[in-house]
């Protein structure tokens, strides 16, 4: 049996995404819905367990794929012109405004995985996004990154997304384990925006032409993990850094705080750490 609906949710400019809404059992009108803004790659299957638990915990949640990924892509991947921007300037906004919709609230709160969080200065209806909590949220700039990522990124940039865009048509990821193949502008803008400090900011004035970072006022935080090789806390400190107006916070995870080996870019959402998730929950009423 579904605990949740299957949703379309229509873009501005006619974009069919597919979506799932998770309607709470429990009355409790005091809670604002929370919607589920996937990392790049990432389908909202991924997100079911979580998803599953907040319903219980008394919240409505929408998740969705965004265009070029998973249920949201349409014929073949060569074919998708999606890109990154268009995930923060169409998708989102048209997924708070169908969340709302089906619960009659007035805000949402935004939870994002990585790029999912980190779109919000860009979204033109911020002004309906109650908070933020980014979870894995950081600027993912290459040279805040460790580990092996900091090794294996600018190959994935400069040498197989340039060549899978060629040859294949869209940037190979899902070779690499780092979720499905990625429609090719989303591959391009994705080495672009890593390759300075403040991701999306390096697109303003260029292909972004509106830019609402300094107006947004409502609370930001980010969890992230002291093992995630991605969001480091520099590049989290860079992607808070673009808020200069709204309340902010960090939370760092310490893996061992909570019994696990790794927690990472991706564990957070895995039922094998359900125990963070009411470290997560918390934030919602802080």
């Amino acid at each position: 049996m579904h605990t949740f609906e299957n949703l379309s949710i229509t873009c501005k400019d006619g974009y069919t995404l597919a979506a799932r809404f998770y309607k709470t059992a429990k009355n409790n009108h005091n809670l604002l819905p929370v919607l589920i803004c996937p990392a790049t790659g990432i389908t909202m299957n991924f997100y079911h367990a979580f998803s599953e638990w907040l319903a219980e915990q008394g919240y409505d949640v929408l998740s969705f794929d965004f265009r070029g990924i998973g249920a949201s892509l349409y014929g073949a991947l060569k074919h998708s012109t999606a890109s990154i921007q268009d995930w923060g300037l169409l998708d989102i906004p048209a997924a708070i405004e169908t969340l709302l919709a089906n619960t009659q609230a007035d805000q949402v709160i935004l939870l994002g995985h990585s790029a999912g969080g980190q779109l919000t200065g860009i979204i033109p209806n911020y002004h309906k996004i109650a908070r933020v909590v980014a979870i894995a949220g950081s600027t993912g700039h290459v040279r805040g990154l460790k580990g092996r990522t900091r090794q294996l990124a600018p190959i994935m940039f400069h040498v197989i997304f340039p060549v899978s865009s060629f040859f294949k048509g869209y940037g190979a990821t899902k070779m690499l384990g780092m979720g499905e193949n990625l429609p090719r502008k989303v591959a391009s803008q994705w080495a672009l925006f890593c390759s300075k400090p403040g991701y999306v900011i390096n697109a303003i004035g260029k292909t972004i032409f509106e830019d609402h970072h300094h107006r947004i006022t409502c609370p930001v935080s980010v969890f992230w993990s002291a093992d995630d090789e991605i969001a480091t806390e520099a590049n989290v400190r860079d992607l808070l850094r673009l808020y200069p107006n709204a309340e902010t916070q960090m939370h760092q995870l310490r893996p061992s705080d909570f019994g696990h080996r790794q927690i990472g870019h991706m564990l957070m959402f895995k039922k094998s750490h359900q125990n963070i998730w009411p470290f997560i929950c918390h934030e919602f009423m802080a």
